[in-house]
């Protein structure tokens, strides 16, 4: 029998992505946090960008209900649920509004969870993924930094992290790969084609270390070059230290975004001895983009 398809009220119909974008579904992680509207627009930008389907997944997350007493996590009650409730409900009004009126195609959903469950589950079936490094307005209890870690080590579907300080993102300027020959890093570069192919330029940096079994560079050139990107490859001694130089030469080439691959190293040692992985997710001044 046939079916009827449903296009909800708040949806405008799926024109599919652009000939030759890889990405057709954009995941937006929508909260009540600082860079909140910075995503948005993120999301807006590429959903245009490429032709995408915009899926956004608000997420209360369940630690904004609790707070914390002498015998530990105990449930907020009263006032504290109901402001959350409020504030929540008002900014969801606020972004649909906004979306109705943008010329993208997009869905919403608006749940309570945890976000790392969540987010991951929902970003089995997308393309990208977008999140911020700011915690929920309300919830206070567990660092941002664990949470995003979290979703880098647990989700195969590559990551969007805005720039910290309010950075911008074109879709269409220059990109930069940060490439050491590692699986993450090879990983990052193939989930990331699409986003490459609309750059401007494309530069790999590669600054040296030892590191066996690694993918040459050739191979990663000739990888990109298959998929009409076409690269400039430039190899540099650290002088610094490996997170402040590829930051500076990021920022010198003008780069929109850094793909790079994530937890290179077990996210334990990453957790006692520091990394790379670990100070991007902190703080980056320009946009990452992330696979694991």
């Amino acid at each position: 029998m046939d079916q009827a398809i449903l296009v909800q009220p708040n949806q405008q119909p799926d024109r599919g992505s652009k000939p030759g974008s890889a990405i057709g579904t954009i995941l937006l992680h929508i909260q009540n946090d600082r860079s909140n509207e910075q995503r948005l627009q993120f999301a807006l930008s590429l959903a245009r960008a490429t032709g995408a389907h915009l899926e956004c997944a608000q997420i209360t997350p369940i630690e904004a209900y609790v707070t914390t007493g002498t015998l530990g996590g105990v449930l907020a009650l009263g006032k504290a649920m109901e402001k959350v409730d409020a504030e929540d409900d008002a900014m969801e009004s606020r972004i649909r509004s906004r979306l109705a009126l943008e010329d993208v195609s997009w869905d919403y959903e608006h749940v309570t969870g945890y976000e790392t469950v969540e987010l991951v589950h929902r970003a089995a079936l997308a393309d990208l993924l977008i999140v911020g490094r700011d915690p929920h307005a309300s919830r206070a209890q567990r660092p941002q930094l664990s949470v995003l870690g979290d979703i880098l080590d647990n989700c195969r579907t590559q990551l969007l992290i805005p720039a910290t300080g309010g950075g911008g993102f074109d879709p269409f300027g220059p990109a930069m790969i940060a490439w050491n020959g590692s699986y993450e890093a090879a990983n990052a570069t193939r989930a990331a084609i699409g986003l490459l192919k609309l750059a401007s330029r494309v530069k790999v940096v590669r600054f040296t270390e030892n590191r066996p079994n690694a993918f040459s560079d050739i191979r990663l050139t000739q990888y990109l070059s298959r998929h009409g990107v076409h690269a400039e490859l430039d190899v540099r001694e650290v002088r610094e230290d490996y997170v402040t130089d590829l930051v500076e030469y990021a920022s010198g080439y003008g780069a929109s975004y850094i793909v790079m691959g994530g937890y290179g190293h077990s996210r334990a040692g990453e957790f006692l001895f520091g990394g790379v992985t670990r100070e991007l997710l902190r703080d980056c001044p320009l946009t990452l983009i992330m696979s694991h």
